[in-house]
């Protein structure tokens, strides 16, 4: 697999979507971002933003020349998912154009690991962020020290 930086966005968010995060205004940046001749989108995974971003890219890629590529922390990621939630996560890893799993197993630290792989594979993250704590607020910190541009959704 081959990732060419200048041209990779890698997505961070909640979990939890709030009433704060417009849907139409996350699709008008993945379309700019597109337009700027960005081509591959690293995604995490998860419940919430990451499978939002998915879904939407998913849908732009019928009309786009783009990559999708899913990180997945370690194979047991969607263990604790509800029906539903297991059967999309497992319908976006068969869309996906690649799959990464970072952990060969879970560890305390398998999804720190992940993020960093984004960001450090990344011209920029676009994120949504709405709080000081969490896996979101840990990748943006890094996406700063590591000079990775931030684009926060809301």
């Amino acid at each position: 697999m081959e990732i060419i930086r200048e041209k990779t966005i890698c997505v961070s968010g909640h979990r939890y979507i709030g009433k704060d995060l417009n849907k139409e205004r996350v699709e008008g940046f993945l379309v700019k971002l597109i337009e700027k001749g960005f081509n591959t989108f690293l995604i995490g995974m998860a419940l919430g933003f990451d499978t939002l971003c998915f879904q939407i890219l998913e849908r732009l890629r019928e009309k786009n020349d783009i990559k999708i590529i899913a990180c997945v922390p370690c194979p047991s990621q969607p263990e604790r998912f509800n029906f539903k939630q297991k059967e999309e996560y497992f319908r976006l890893l068969s869309v996906a154009d690649e799959k990464v799993v970072l952990s060969p197993e879970y560890t305390p630290y398998c999804m720190q690991k992940r993020n960093e792989f984004m960001v450090d594979n990344s011209f920029a993250v676009l994120c949504y962020l709405n709080r000081n704590s969490g896996g979101t607020f840990n990748t943006v910190n890094y996406a700063k020290k590591k000079n990775v541009f931030v684009i926060n959704v809301i």
